[in-house]
């Protein structure tokens, strides 16, 4: 009666772990298409975007096989097929691994993904704003938000090639005072659109207007980062232990059935 008791248990409890698993594969695919729409990490991975892009289609596909792998722990519990259960059991350690070999990975290339983020900013700055339409909306919902101008400062936007141009190639050759033009999301929202007309045209050599937003973005963008940072590695850490879980009670439970199975014959 026992035996039977914390075996109907162990069931439960595995079925309920599949059921989280089903969640968590969900959350996965939906976390990757947010992932491929934040413009905060849009702007991040711009210097290597198309490696970024690669990475999350993989973070879908893990979603998918995550959502699969507790639909084969559920069909393995419900038939007591020791056959599913060896193979939830397996597929269940692929992804654990590979998690953690990702999560390793990433904590030992800290300061390279930094230095990308700091290139990226500066790229779109210096080469896209003003040419690439999506980069140039996402830029600015950056600096509006972050309360930021330009890369590390707002004299970046001179060396911009497609939105101050003209001035850069005018200072170059003549005009060591031309000035040239900070993006409207440069400017505070706490002044009126007439006080931030004026305060966008600047001098090279002159300080900055207090309506100017004065800090550049990479900084800022790198704490906000930071901050996902954390939300992944508590959510990805729960996530491991319930795989780790899963897999410790899905082994138990096949070596159960195979008990039953011999007590039964």
């Amino acid at each position: 009666m026992g035996m039977g008791a914390c075996y109907s248990a162990m069931k439960y409890l595995v079925f309920f772990i599949n059921l989280i698993f089903w969640v968590s594969g969900i959350g996965i695919v939906v976390l990757s298409v947010w992932m491929l729409t934040d413009p905060y990490l849009n702007v991040s991975m711009a210097q290597d975007r198309s490696s970024y892009t690669i990475g999350v289609y993989l973070l879908i596909a893990v979603g998918i096989l995550l959502f699969v792998v507790g639909f084969l722990g559920c069909c393995g519990i419900v038939r007591e097929s020791q056959p599913l259960l060896v193979l939830f059991f397996c597929c269940l350690l692929l992804i654990l691994v590979a998690e953690i070999s990702a999560a390793v990975w990433v904590y030992s290339n800290k300061t390279a993904l930094e230095s990308v983020v700091k290139e990226s900013v500066k790229s779109i700055v210096h080469q896209e704003y003003g040419k690439d339409v999506a980069s140039t909306k996402e830029f600015d919902v950056i600096q509006t938000e972050l309360r930021c101008c330009g890369a590390s400062d707002p004299m970046d936007w001179l060396s911009s090639w497609n939105f101050n141009e003209d001035a850069r190639i005018e200072l170059s050759i003549s005009s060591p005072t031309k000035n040239y033009k900070l993006p409207a999301s440069c400017c505070s929202s706490d002044y009126n659109k007439f006080e931030c007309d004026g305060a966008r045209i600047s001098e090279p050599a002159a300080p900055y207007s207090h309506v100017i937003y004065n800090e550049g973005c990479s900084n800022k963008l790198l704490d906000v980062l930071s901050d996902y940072m954390t939300w992944f590695i508590s959510i990805g850490a729960l996530l491991m232990i319930v795989q780790l879980m899963g897999l410790i009670f899905s082994l138990v439970l096949c070596c159960s059935i195979q008990q039953r199975s011999r007590y039964k014959a």
